[in-house]
């Protein structure tokens, strides 16, 4: 993180940072939403969806893949992406957590 003393955040805040740094590409959120719709697929998939070149994809998917929002498994020369169920629940559980928070309060 550089310089922005994440030794003096929590793990929790400092793992959030990153997973929200890494969605924060609108071709990420694409490529979330399309995983999403098809369950699983390869690169090439991706890159036909996307208005995007092979190489650029490549590293948005390299990027999800290093903070574990995406898994992706060989299969023959190819390899295979989808959502990490464990990781969208982390996510899922921080933003219910604000909405459960949200509901007492007053504004």
């Amino acid at each position: 993180m550089g310089a922005s003393k994440s030794e003096f955040f929590s793990e929790q805040q400092n793992e959030l940072a990153s997973l929200f740094k890494a969605i924060s590409h609108p071709a990420r959120v694409a490529i979330i939403e399309y995983l999403l719709k098809v369950d699983s697929c390869i690169c090439g998939d991706i890159v036909n969806e996307l208005p995007l070149a092979q190489p650029t994809v490549s590293q948005h998917l390299k990027e999800l893949k290093n903070v574990g929002i995406i898994k992706g498994n060989i299969e023959g020369t190819a390899i295979c992406y989808c959502l990490n169920p464990e990781t969208m629940k982390k996510l899922e559980n921080y933003f219910s957590g604000i909405s459960n928070e949200l509901k007492s309060k007053c504004c």
